[in-house]
């Protein structure tokens, strides 16, 4: 890795993790890369996952052919995932994208926003850690949780925000921003599983 890029900002790629049409998924994530595009320390990619194709199968995990976001998954330093609460748990959209991939999550920081009725997400949250754990990805313990968020979209359809949820924002991101730059530099001085 060169001195230039061990010392640009690291790269957070925002996954878009609901499918279903009508959503909310891409307001809050576009709501979300806003407030990290107001911060020099960070860049981000967003990936909506309703725009990526990625067919079920059965192959073997590292198996499948390469996926379209493997590139932009690998390049990224961490992860902000926008997920919605279904039954108790996270879209199957999400975790097929989840699965298809493997050492693309490994040694990387992975932060949450959630959106859902009453629990605002939270128990897709706790499902999400167990996974990404098994994939030797680290968990932020900070993260934006909005309950009914679609009781705040604007006339021209935007994500309004109030203060306590732009608070939540800039808390995930500095938390986020740290272990980036702490993993990333741990990964160069020593890559992760050797």
């Amino acid at each position: 890795m060169t001195t230039q890029a061990a010392s640009s900002p690291p790269t957070v790629a925002v996954l878009v993790g609901s499918v279903r049409r009508p959503r909310i998924g891409r307001l809050v994530a576009d709501w979300f890369v806003g407030r990290a595009a107001e911060r020099d320390d960070l860049r981000t990619d967003l990936i909506d996952l309703a725009e990526v194709a990625l067919p079920l199968t059965d192959t073997p995990p590292g198996g499948n052919p390469a996926s379209p976001i493997a590139g932009r998954l690998a390049e990224a330093d961490g992860f902000v995932v926008v997920t919605p609460e279904y039954n108790h748990s996270f879209p199957a959209a999400l975790k097929n994208a989840i699965d298809w991939h493997h050492r693309e999550w490994m040694g990387k920081p992975v932060a949450f926003v959630s959106y859902g009725a009453g629990s605002g997400g939270v128990r897709a949250v706790e499902q999400l850690r167990l996974v990404f754990a098994e994939l030797h990805a680290a968990t932020t313990r900070t993260g934006v949780v909005l309950t009914a968020p679609w009781e705040r979209i604007d006339a021209a359809g935007r994500f309004v925000d109030d203060g306590p949820t732009r608070r939540a924002a800039d808390a995930t991101l500095t938390e986020l921003v740290w272990w980036a730059e702490a993993l990333r530099a741990a990964r160069r001085t020593r890559p992760y599983g050797s």
